[in-house]
């Protein structure tokens, strides 16, 4: 079934490539071992749900500032060198993760710093690295590309927590830290090995001498000119501010279907494991010409699911059992499986329209600005739904968004018609 299950045709032709997506695959895999090993630590410490939160706010603000800072370094400096340089950095920090575990370090403010850290040196790593891709990929098969990166990035977020977890368990803190560092060797070495990729300039994009807060400041005035990529921001805020339900999945598995940690887990895991699904058979989103219109499909498909999802919980009903009902337990599965299979989906071409529409000369910059939007959005959207829930439950919360989020889609369509005809064989930013 070559014309559905998913292209491999860029693992084929790009050896480049082909070590890239497996060192990233393998880095990320380790990279989600610590995020869960990190929130463990930090509520070992201090027996405190708000300071487990505090360390998403920690990652935050360097995320902000270097994504869109870094994004500017990547668009004057040679992007291998600025990935290596970023990712040293990632390293260091975890190796003194693992150097804290084993030395059983009770102070909680040295997590927070170093997740400051690593969050800092991915925010700049990141650009770098979305921007090295196209240069080693034709335009046409762009899409194939990003559907194996969302195919390598989804096993990571549904094995990573449950292997980091038991890892934890099992291990303690310095061991899981340690396979991180371990793991995260391959990426390093498969940006090590690439060729130099300094910036292409041409006229489409302003030139300044350094990287600074000008030269930031052009890509966010070019994104304001460029209404087809600057929809691919808008429509993805629309659906993680509106309907981003992670932050409920404790209060769910707690009060509607039972199974406290186990259950949570599994709702989580089940957004991942749509996206994976969807990057197995993605084999035809590589002929699909009218991009924005499956993007606009998808995120509408997003929504529903998340009402869907909203709806089984408001039926169920806040009943705090002492088992699990397994019946509403599969259908929240299969409702959140279709919200990730939408989102990843959704996530294959935005990122190829911001790959192939812009000039490369200022890709590194508005990929940093998509660094703090995917980062960012989703933080946003927990902080909203959670306060909405506190007034009309957990269910409402997710009802109400999802439906939100396609009304919002539409009223953004209606205002930006043009991106219903983006035209793959003619990208226009």
């Amino acid at each position: 079934m070559p014309s559905v299950l998913v292209d491999l045709t860029p693992l084929r032709v790009s050896p480049a490539f082909r070590r890239l997506w497996l060192g990233l695959s393998i880095a990320n895999l380790g990279t989600q071992f610590t995020v869960v090993a990190v929130g463990l630590q930090v509520y070992e410490l201090t027996r405190s749900t708000f300071s487990v939160g505090l360390v998403g706010l920690c990652a935050l603000f360097p995320l902000v500032i270097f994504g869109l800072y870094g994004g500017a370094i990547v668009d004057h400096a040679d992007r291998r060198t600025v990935a290596l340089v970023a990712s040293a950095v990632s390293w260091v920090a975890t190796l003194v993760l693992a150097v804290q575990g084993w030395a059983g370090n009770g102070h909680v403010g040295l997590l927070y710093l170093l997740t400051a850290v690593q969050s800092g040196a991915n925010a700049v790593n990141s650009p770098a690295r979305s921007a090295i891709i196209p240069r080693l990929i034709e335009p046409r098969l762009m899409p194939a590309a990003n559907a194996l990166q969302t195919i390598g990035w989804n096993v990571a977020l549904t094995g990573g927590p449950l292997l980091g977890a038991a890892l934890v368990a099992v291990a303690d803190y310095g061991p899981v830290y340690t396979i991180d560092a371990v793991l995260f060797t391959f990426a390093i070495v498969a940006l090590f090995r690439l060729p130099a990729m300094p910036p292409e300039h041409d006229d489409s994009a302003p030139r300044r001498a350094r990287a600074g807060l000008g030269s930031v400041l052009d890509g966010l005035r070019y994104l304001g000119t460029r209404p087809n990529v600057r929809m691919t921001f808008v429509v993805d805020l629309i659906a993680m501010i509106t309907s981003m339900p992670r932050v409920l999945f404790p209060a769910v598995a707690l009060v509607y279907l039972g199974g406290g940690e186990t259950t949570t887990g599994v709702l989580t895991a089940a957004i991942a494991l749509g996206g994976i699904v969807a990057g197995l058979f993605s084999g035809g989103l590589a002929r699909v010409r009218w991009q924005g219109r499956i993007i606009i499909g998808a995120i509408a498909a997003w929504g529903l699911s998340i009402a869907a999802f909203g709806l089984l919980l408001v039926l169920v009903g806040r009943g705090s059992p002492d088992h699990v009902i397994w019946i509403a337990l599969v259908v929240a599965v299969i409702t959140l499986a279709v919200a990730g299979a939408s989102d990843a989906v959704s996530a294959v071409f935005r990122q190829t329209i911001l790959q192939t529409a812009t000039p490369d000369a200022m890709r590194g910059r508005l990929q940093g600005v998509f660094t703090v939007v995917v980062a960012g959005g989703p933080r946003l959207g927990e902080l909203l739904l959670g306060a909405v829930s506190t007034r009309l439950g957990e269910g409402g919360a997710a009802l109400v968004g999802g439906l939100a989020c396609v009304v919002l889609l539409a009223v953004a369509l209606w205002l930006q018609r043009s991106f219903w005809h983006y035209d793959a064989r003619d990208p226009q930013p």
